[in-house]
């Protein structure tokens, strides 16, 4: 097999920082036994870190005697061969090379072993799908863009600085099309973990579809990922919200000509918008992280909607239910980050019969969600449960409406704001609170108790 490797480069790195003490420090957090074909240069690399780890300074004397004890006899003079090739010009960017062609072996080995799996039909396809996924994960863990110096944040922070001032929007992320929503956040931005989180019934998964519905119209791409409904059902209640006819009626019953009409009129926008769907039945989040690296790199999505976190499936043998969520949280978190993309992930939230209002230990199954998440966002109905909205809004009409609370904004802050819910459309509208009524003195009588 040829693997590709230069070792002609591992000497002149190998050697530089063996007799430069100054050369493993600018790259000690790029470079591992790994970036080493050779294996006579892998074992002096492991020999000079090993030393290096106790608070000594290697150097060809000290890496000889601990290689006799080792391995074999060798002389010193072999070692100081390697270090006549130094040389800090390049040092880093040598090295960052190592690690490209130690990935691209790694590639190698991984065909190879995709190529033994898939032609046995005694392995189980997930598992080889897992395997296969996770070391797509951690290939780049040492990859050059992962280090950057606080130089170079400044920079990109002034980046950001220039372009809002330049921008004609003064939002950051992909519009939601929900104004309270988007001033606060700026929008679904990057990089960003965000959680959908409600009890069952509450309006989660319309939520994320009405923002789905606003963030094409200003040229989003995104994918959707459903594992309760089939494309055609969310394409139904996407049409539902653009024509005002309820998706049961568009699925189900026979429409009326000037339904017809009005369906027909409102959905061409619809169909030239960027929405992507992979219709596989799978709940196993290694298939879908797969889907998603290939949705970006053939289609450039900006984003991607999950419907939900508890339905999906992980391989960890012997963990339970919140080990498994916590992974897959921060499996979400991290491919949002090296994507650069956002994710919206929908959570269910554990029944609390005496107090519905939803708070953040409420997430099901795991606390880690919220600790791997960027942004929390609650939906709230209190008309479900013959409730009031909780202050400030305790005053306000229930029936028709939806209470949004950004729970945990990383960098942003937290929020309670009001939307209108159409039942028929299962859509969330925005509306000012002064227009929301007061509620009568008749539904203000009425106890608060649960309906159940």
């Amino acid at each position: 097999m040829n693997y590709p490797y230069d070792i002609d480069l591992e000497n002149i790195v190998l050697g530089t920082i063996i007799s430069n003490s100054f050369g493993y420090d600018e790259v000690r957090d790029i470079i591992n036994e790994d970036c080493f074909y050779n294996d006579f240069n892998k074992k002096i690399f492991q020999i000079f870190k090993d030393i290096e780890s106790k608070g000594e300074q290697p150097d060809a004397i000290i890496i000889a005697q601990e290689y006799r004890k080792k391995y074999s006899e060798i002389k010193v003079a072999e070692i100081m061969k390697i270090c006549d090739s130094s040389s800090m010009t390049n040092l880093y960017s040598h090295t960052c090379r190592l690690n490209d062609l130690s990935a691209r072996r790694k590639f190698v080995d991984l065909g190879m072993y995709l190529q033994s799996k898939g032609q046995s039909e005694r392995d189980d396809i997930t598992d080889i799908s897992s395997y296969a996924s996770k070391f797509l994960e951690n290939i780049y863990s040492f990859s050059e863009n992962n280090i950057s110096t606080i130089k170079d944040a400044v920079k990109s922070v002034y980046k950001i600085v220039d372009d809002n001032k330049s921008s004609k929007s003064v939002l950051t992320g992909s519009p939601t099309g929900f104004q309270k929503i988007d001033k606060k956040t700026g929008g679904l931005q990057k990089s960003d973990l965000i959680i959908i989180a409600a009890e069952t019934s509450q309006g989660k998964t319309s939520l994320a579809l009405s923002i789905l519905n606003n963030t094409v119209k200003y040229g989003t791409k995104a994918a959707v990922y459903s594992l309760e409904m089939k494309k055609e059902q969310l394409a139904a209640r996407l049409m539902s919200m653009e024509s005002g006819i309820s998706s049961s009626q568009i699925l189900y019953t026979p429409l009326d000509d000037w339904q017809f009409e009005r369906l027909d009129k409102s959905i061409n926008g619809l169909c030239n918008s960027s929405i992507l769907f992979d219709d596989r039945s799978t709940s196993n989040i290694d298939t879908i992280i797969s889907s998603i690296r290939a949705m970006v790199s053939k289609y450039q999505i900006d984003g991607v909607i999950i419907d939900y976190l508890q339905i999906l499936s992980v391989n960890m043998k012997g963990s339970n239910k919140e080990q498994q969520m916590a992974d897959v949280a921060r499996r979400l978190k991290n491919l949002a980050k090296e994507l650069d993309i956002w994710i919206v992930a929908l959570s269910q939230l554990n029944r609390d019969s005496q107090n519905p209002v939803p708070s953040l230990n409420r997430l099901r199954d795991s606390g880690q969600i919220a600790e791997a998440a960027d942004v929390v966002i609650f939906v709230y109905r209190p008309e479900i449960y013959l409730r009031s909205f909780p202050e400030p809004y305790e005053d306000k009409e229930t029936e028709g409406y939806a209470m949004i609370d950004v729970a945990k904004g990383r960098n942003i802050g937290l929020l309670k704001m009001l939307y209108k819910f159409e039942k028929e459309t299962t859509h969330f509208i925005d509306v000012y609170e002064s227009d929301i009524p007061n509620k009568s003195i008749s539904t203000i009588k009425q106890g608060n108790q649960l309906p159940f």
